[in-house]
């Protein structure tokens, strides 16, 4: 399997598993791998969290990730 086949695999698997909350645990996981310092892992999950908004159809993949950054307060 090619990587780009592995991404879109792994971009279904997210949705199918988190439904209406897969762009907040894209988010979290995009977060979490940034605060470890794991940029090839936040390479992956931003190009798994295109191809997600890619099959959503309102794309709000925006929101969701600005959000969930946010700083709390």
């Amino acid at each position: 399997m090619t990587p780009e086949k592995e991404r879109w695999a792994e971009a279904l698997a997210v949705e199918r598993r988190h439904g209406d909350n897969a762009f907040d645990f894209v988010a979290r996981r995009i977060q979490d791998l940034a605060i470890q310092g794991d940029e090839a892992g936040v390479e992956r999950w931003i190009t798994i969290a295109g191809l997600l908004g890619d099959l959503t159809p309102d794309g709000t993949l925006q929101y969701s990730l600005a959000s969930s950054m946010a700083p709390p307060g």
